[in-house]
């Protein structure tokens, strides 16, 4: 074949490329990013420092987010506009599920627009109290307790529960039940029980440490556990599971970036579920950790009106790689008491990763999961890519929708081959 045919074959490949990423290129000009929408969020964070009589000095340091997360409709409602049915509402769901917003977290919000993903995410709506299901441990965490404050669901590895504590209470949360009225941190006899548990089975190598949220933890709490752990032979690596990314970034500070380093490998799995709370703050708290060598990855929940679109998860998932946060799971919704309304259907999980694969780079693919009811562990759902198979061959069904007949062998052990 002469050059010049070849080049023309290529050019031609490249069009058709290129029109099969134009509906995505078209729609992501109507995604709202929060690293686009830097002036707006700076006006609101002006206006919640005035409501709250805070300083700059205060905005950024984390111990202040916290304790001036906004919890009432009155407070809510200088903030953003609430007519007085939702204030109403608000009031009678907070008699049920508490709720509690960082400062930095409702910055992000459209004060205006009560569909906007980051109130959905945060402010209680009555549906909360409308919902038919009543099961308040969807993963039956209480049946997967064998000592302290561990969930075990899985031979090599395990969860020790640190905290209720959270920067913000997220309205899809799938451990409400463990909110309370207040925030407790988990007593050092408890916490010692679940250490000495782990020390004592050899085959766990693999410890997450969660809540609530692992770093609303102290940083003494925290490299107190850590230490411990780290001490023990058979544990290879520990990883932590926090949304203060997101919610109240300012928390990663030098210190605690400090203490982090001194025990790796250590991991932190985060929580961004929409391009909105990608911000130059959340970026910039990421890049510290990723800076200070810790591996970061994100598990989103597929939630409905708020990311159950192909092209909002695959915006979601580039500006991740740009914060150097690897897309690790999408999560199906767990069917938790007062949080219906944000369910999907597990057909559209599987439409977000068809207009994944092959459109975007594998960094940018998580993989889809279902948890099985009550603790029975992540199934992992995909595309059927795979049309039919037969003695030396497989039919595939490619990214584009092309069927192809691939040459299947059969494994032969290695020394036959090599003895022959």
């Amino acid at each position: 074949m002469e050059k010049h045919t070849k080049r023309q074959i290529s050019i031609e490949r490249a069009q058709e490329l290129k029109g099969r990423i134009e509906d995505f290129l078209e729609a992501k000009k109507e995604i709202p990013k929060g690293m686009d929408q830097e002036e707006e969020i700076l006006k609101r964070k002006h206006r919640i420092l005035e409501v709250l009589n805070g300083t700059e000095e205060d905005w950024e340091d984390y111990q202040w987010q916290l304790d001036h997360r906004i919890t009432d409709v009155e407070t809510l409602s200088k903030i953003i506009h609430l007519s007085e049915k939702e204030k109403q509402q608000i009031e009678r769901v907070e008699k049920k599920f508490r709720w509690a917003i960082s400062p930095y977290y409702l910055s992000l919000a459209d004060p205006e627009d009560k569909y906007d993903p980051i109130r959905l995410l945060s402010i209680p709506t009555y549906q909360e109290l409308e919902d038919i299901c009543r099961d308040l441990d969807p993963m039956g965490e209480e049946f997967t307790n064998p000592a302290g404050c561990i969930t075990r669901r899985y031979p090599d590895r395990l969860i020790i529960n640190v905290t209720n504590e959270c920067a913000m209470y997220c309205r899809h949360c799938q451990r409400r039940r463990n909110i309370g009225e207040q925030d407790v941190h988990r007593s050092q006899d408890l916490l010692q029980e679940s250490i000495d548990y782990v020390r004592e089975n050899e085959e766990i190598r693999d410890v997450l440490i969660t809540g609530g949220d692992a770093l609303c933890l102290s940083d003494q709490d925290l490299e107190w556990i850590i230490k411990q752990l780290k001490e023990i032979p058979h544990v290879d690596y520990i990883r932590l599971g926090s949304r203060t990314l997101v919610t109240m970034p300012q928390r990663i500070t030098d210190s605690l970036c400090s203490i982090l380093k001194k025990y790796h490998p250590i991991y932190i799995n985060t929580h961004f579920n929409h391009p909105m709370e990608i911000t130059r703050t959340s970026k910039a708290a990421c890049d510290k950790l990723a800076d200070s060598g810790i591996v970061l990855g994100n598990q989103a929940v597929l939630l409905n009106g708020i990311n159950n679109d192909k092209f909002v998860m695959r915006v979601l998932n580039h500006e991740l790689l740009k914060c150097r946060v690897r897309p690790y799971y999408i999560f199906h919704a767990k069917h938790v008491q007062g949080t219906s309304h944000f369910n999907t259907s597990i057909e559209d999980g599987i439409e977000i990763m068809e207009y994944l694969r092959g459109y975007t780079s594998g960094m940018a693919i998580p993989t889809f999961i279902v948890n099985a009811p009550k603790g029975q562990g992540k199934t992992p759902i995909f595309p059927n890519y795979i049309v039919s198979r037969g003695p030396g061959y497989v039919k595939l069904r490619t990214w584009e929708g092309k069927i192809v007949r691939y040459e299947d062998h059969q494994t032969k052990d290695i020394r036959e081959i090599l003895d022959t």
